[in-house]
């Protein structure tokens, strides 16, 4: 029996996605709506939108095999290569994982101009031995990847879907959030959170391109929610891009907006995790050539930001707004100053980090508000 994603029939629920862009064989679904892609405008921002970080596809079945069609596009970074699997969840517990073997190789440079795509075929991912009886399926997509879904071939019918379980989690960071150090979709920290608790993740966690742009947030204002989290600021730390005169107001008008949607949702603002370079240096931040270690340079002039700054500014900002419905988390409690040694060039956390970010996500960040 094949299910074809180019003639959906409401027997495949995407979750994760806010737009599917239509294929001549299918759809790549994406992580903002289609009209954000032409204002946003930067090929990096792009990229990462089309990574499938939290998408994933729901269906009921008493299926014992599923078989998916799909081509995948795999990031070469000069590290290596990211991270491409496919996670099976039935009934809510992770039962298989499967990598994709095949696909484009797109190899990256620090000049996106420069990237080179060597392209390749389609492939079929294969789950096997599901239990018996009807369940419900969770196929969880490759969070460092772009993938074009094809076809669904099961050897028992598709019925109707049931909802997600749990409140609807709208989760917006950086590339922390997007976990591209995890080695697999359900194991980014939002996963683990998200499956802990029991929540509906839609994971808006863009790899160095978390900067209140105000298209994401009309984003999230269209979006249900039962539940908002933003993890803002080290990306503009990191990039200098704004100073504290124009990221306090940016903080405010990115929640204006959101509020415009979600009058009551609780929205939690959460601060950056421990970066001992920013703390109290301002960016940019640079890897250095020998240890591959992100190292600040720091910031001329009034209003140069730096970690401990923002902390004091965002939880300023929350109280400011006398919004019961707003909470601050410091971000230090998901991954803290104690926990360098699980931050491989400083920064980003190891898929060991990952894990304890997102058991205390579950208990701090969605507990409160479940």
């Amino acid at each position: 029996m094949t299910y074809h994603f180019s003639r959906p029939d409401g027997r495949v629920t995407i979750l994760g996605a806010l737009d599917l862009e239509r294929t001549p064989a299918g759809v790549r679904p994406r992580r903002l709506p289609a009209w954000t892609r032409p204002r946003l405008n930067d090929g990096w921002m792009d990229l990462v939108v089309s990574h499938t970080a939290g998408v994933r596809l729901r269906l009921r079945t008493a299926a014992r095999s599923l078989a998916l069609g799909v081509h995948v596009t795999v990031p070469v970074m000069p590290e290596g290569r990211l991270p491409a699997s496919f996670d099976l969840v039935v009934d809510g517990t992770v039962l298989a994982r499967v990598p994709a073997t095949a696909g484009d190789v797109l190899t990256l440079a620090a000049d996106l101009a420069d990237a080179r795509l060597a392209p390749g075929p389609a492939e079929t991912v294969r789950f096997d031995e599901l239990p018996a009886g009807e369940k419900d399926v969770e196929i969880w997509l490759p969070h460092g990847a772009t993938v074009e879904l094809r076809t669904l071939d099961s050897d028992a019918p598709l019925l109707a879907p049931t909802p997600p379980p749990g409140v609807a989690w709208v989760h917006y960071g950086s590339s922390i959030s997007h976990g591209l150090e995890a080695p697999a979709p359900t194991l980014t920290w939002p996963a683990v959170a998200a499956l802990t608790a029991g929540a509906a993740l839609t994971n808006l966690g863009f790899a160095g391109n978390a900067v209140l742009d105000p298209e994401v947030a009309r984003a999230i204002r269209d979006t249900p929610a039962g539940l908002v989290t933003l993890k803002a600021g080290i990306n503009i730390v990191g990039e200098a891009s704004m100073r504290e005169r124009t990221f306090v107001p940016a903080v405010h008008g990115f929640l204006d907006t959101i509020r415009e949607g979600h009058p009551d949702t609780p929205v939690v603002l959460v601060s950056p995790t421990s970066f001992a370079e920013l703390e109290t240096t301002s960016g940019p931040v640079t890897p250095d050539p020998e240890t591959g270690r992100k190292r600040a340079l720091g910031s001329a002039g009034t209003g140069a930001l730096t970690l401990t700054g923002v902390r004091t500014l965002l939880a300023k900002i929350v109280d400011v707004r006398e919004d019961p419905a707003l909470h601050y988390l410091d971000g230090r409690k998901l991954l803290g100053p104690d926990e360098a040694g699980s931050l491989p060039d400083g920064l980003h956390p190891d898929p060991a980090a990952h894990l304890r970010m997102g058991d205390r996500a579950a208990r701090l960040l969605l507990g409160p508000h479940l």
